[in-house]
């Protein structure tokens, strides 16, 4: 499945044009995927699930380069360590930066995969035991974590998800299959296109941010790259801890529902720095930071796909888009995903561990063109991409309704995020807002109205006991630092 021609096409098409969009500052990994979409809409399953695990695990390592060599980074996966790949470039080491960063994205990469391969099945066969009333309690975890850990501002982030749940309310999409929010409108009913709606939040806004942008273009501060792979196994053979470190850390984080390969690079550069012989040097470029940081954004991206596919609850916003891709070629996921098409599932599992391969030499082509790609004009590229948004928004179902949707929400997406509000609590709460309704109306349904069911059930209450723990660890803590203060 995985090396037929049309498989093997999509992984080199997808893994070209991830390259591109993460080397352009601006453009992230989310937004290739969510570009990607009205894409996989006409292909197979397993060529459509290509393009993304390939393109995304490239994003995540090209944005490296203009981080490197320019001072910004390509994506927000990349901003951690930055500072550092760009002092390396002023010491005349951005060979080492640039490999470093391409070296141990892939161990993270395939690190992330490994684990992704033994977890999920047997996670899988765990959660065949669950019912609705685990479900709700899991839902309501994944959304309460999203809130606390994507933002420095937990109410910002209880904000959008808030306005994610409302956006999932609307339509007939509900267990009583009453019409909510449609105010007459026919289109409405059907709900709001949850693809439409995140090209939207993720292509348009960066478009709108570029416009409003005044700030001049950054200059190359150097003009060759050489051989990026030179010192690479000596770095390998001297901070293996930290590659082990980073790797299981990105796994762990990824697997978390909102957290993300960005979360991750910071967490795992700010260990790096806690843990390291040698904290004097970070920020004056160092490598042992960006050996670690590399290899925690990729694992993240293999981590992310853990819940995704076993509960159906992204990891990312990434992985949030895979979902509604999942959904479109009828590989629901969920625990008897990998009982009815485990095919599908191996094929995923293979598809990771090529993309990962793939990096290392595709890496170094796109390091070698680095300068004309970051010479791309914007103000050519920008305008493509919105075309290309608007045409494959339509195209998904053939309505002018769904451009209107996509072009609302990337100003309402660029609005929030000018003032600081996170949106990737907004697309858990529309992916998770219908699940955690109907699994809520389902327990309701069996219990007779009984609130106390939810808790009779040992796991149930395990989850319930971890979601109400988070709800008030913050205030506890704070209690008691306003006590010892």
């Amino acid at each position: 499945m995985v090396f037929e021609p049309a498989t093997l096409m999509a992984i080199i098409g997808a893994a070209f044009f991830g390259l591109f969009v993460g080397a352009i500052p601006g453009l992230t990994a989310t937004m290739a995927t969510a570009l990607l979409v009205p894409v996989t809409f006409f292909m197979p399953p397993i060529p459509a699930i290509a393009t993304m695990v390939t393109a995304t695990a490239m994003a995540i390592f090209s944005g490296d380069i203009p981080g490197c060599l320019l001072r910004i980074p390509g994506t927000p996966a990349s901003a951690a360590y930055t500072d550092e790949a760009y002092a390396m470039t002023r010491k005349g080491q951005a060979e080492t930066a640039l490999g470093a960063g391409l070296v141990f994205s892939a161990v993270g990469g395939l690190f992330g995969t490994v684990v992704l391969i033994l977890a999920a099945p047997a996670l899988a066969e765990f959660a065949l035991n669950f019912s609705s009333f685990e479900y709700f309690w899991l839902v309501l975890l994944g959304l309460t974590c999203a809130v606390f850990i994507t933002s420095d501002a937990p109410l910002k982030g209880l904000v959008t998800l808030l306005l994610g749940l409302l956006v999932a309310c609307v339509g007939l999409g509900n267990p009583a299959g009453h019409p909510r929010f449609t105010f007459g409108n026919a289109e409405l009913t059907g709900g709001i296109g949850m693809i439409p709606m995140m090209i939207g939040m993720f292509a348009i806004s960066e478009i709108i941010r570029y416009v409003v942008d005044t700030s001049p273009p950054a200059v190359l501060v150097v003009e060759k790259v050489g051989n990026v792979m030179k010192g690479q196994w000596a770095l390998a053979k001297r901070y293996p801890v930290q590659v082990l470190r980073g790797s299981t850390l990105g796994t762990a984080v990824g697997a978390l529902p909102g957290a993300g390969a960005d979360i991750a690079a910071w967490m795992s550069y700010a260990m790096s720095k806690k843990f390291s012989k040698e904290p004097e040097k970070f920020g004056t470029g160092h490598v042992e930071g960006i050996v670690e940081s590399g290899a925690a954004n990729n694992s993240a991206l293999a981590g992310s796909w853990i819940p995704a596919l076993v509960f159906g609850i992204p990891g990312d916003s990434i992985t949030a888009i895979v979902i509604g891709v999942l959904y479109m070629k009828n590989m629901n996921p969920g625990p008897t995903l990998f009982t009815t098409n485990p095919q599908n599932i191996y094929a995923v599992f293979l598809l990771f561990i090529i993309a990962n391969i793939i990096m290392v030499p595709l890496g170094i082509l796109c390091i070698k063109v680095a300068k004309r790609i970051l010479k791309v004009p914007r103000n050519i590229l920008m305008p493509l991409i919105l075309l290309f948004c608007i045409v494959g928004t339509f195209a998904i179902n053939n309505t002018l309704f769904d451009v209107g949707i996509m072009l609302a929400a990337g100003i309402i997406a660029y609005v929030l995020e000018a003032n600081r509000f996170p949106i990737a609590p907004a697309i858990l709460g529309v992916v998770l807002g219908g699940m955690l309704e109907e699994n809520f109306i389902t327990s309701m349904i069996k219990s007779n109205g009984d609130l106390g069911a939810f808790f009779t059930r040992p796991i149930a209450m395990v989850l319930a006991v971890v979601t109400v723990l988070v709800w008030f660890a913050p205030v506890v803590m704070k209690w008691l630092r306003g006590r010892r203060g």
